[in-house]
């Protein structure tokens, strides 16, 4: 029996990879009855085994440097801009795909605005802004720059998402600690409505919301209506 025929081979290689007498096939080496055909192989095996090796060797380098402390970790030092374009996308991708599957409610419950105005006003102005507020003493300080919410509209999914589950190395907490899914749902809603609002309109709004009550604000609600857009 030929080596084709131990090994199902027969036919499936050239002609040309024929040209030992049947003594010697029996007891060649693979590679060396088909030499074109191994060479492409191990020309394959190689160039993975070279892209192994540099992943490994940048992965060390990349350790390395951060080990070293020469990065600066300051949040008044900006990233490098490729450094910034690659976690911005990995965050955007990160929540879309995260939040496409959740289920939203109706957001035009007067009364789910209304507390979600209150939610807002207790959590997320300092970062966030509202209407007629310029700026906050805590916001200045972070990086990434949290995004003025009362000039941007939110995708409800990605909004709900963010709000209860956070993100990783930011500011940004999750509150779905403390808060349950309709109050967060609140927060959505409200923000719905909130680009659209004149400072006058933001701060009747709050001042008739119900007060955070899964928080310790250390203040009444009275004294922080009346911080707001200071």
């Amino acid at each position: 029996m030929s080596i084709d025929q131990r090994y199902g081979l027969a036919g499936a290689f050239p002609s040309s990879h024929d040209g030992y007498p049947e003594s010697e096939r029996q007891n060649r080496p693979f590679y060396d009855l088909y030499p074109s055909d191994c060479g492409d192989m191990k020309n394959h095996i190689d160039y993975r085994t070279s892209l192994a090796a540099g992943i490994v060797i940048l992965a060390a380098l990349s350790y390395a440097y951060a080990w070293s402390g020469f990065y600066n970790i300051g949040a008044d030092v900006p990233h490098s801009p490729l450094t910034y374009r690659f976690l911005t996308m990995a965050r955007e991708r990160s929540v879309e795909r995260h939040a496409k599957d959740i289920n939203v409610p109706n957001l035009e419950d007067p009364s789910l605005i209304l507390k979600g105005a209150g939610q807002y006003a207790a959590m997320c102005t300092g970062c966030h802004l509202a209407p007629g507020m310029h700026d906050s003493e805590i916001r200045a300080g972070l990086y990434p720059q949290p995004p003025n919410l009362s000039q941007q509209h939110l995708d409800p999914r990605e909004a709900f998402w963010t709000i209860k589950h956070g993100i990783k190395m930011s500011a940004m907490p999750a509150w779905g600690t403390t808060h349950d899914d309709m109050t967060i749902w609140s927060m959505v809603a409200f923000l719905q409505k909130l680009p659209a609002m004149t400072p006058e309109q933001y701060k009747d709004i709050v001042a008739k919301a119900p007060p955070d009550e899964d928080m310790d604000m250390g203040s009444d609600k009275s004294d922080m209506h009346d911080n707001m857009g200071h």
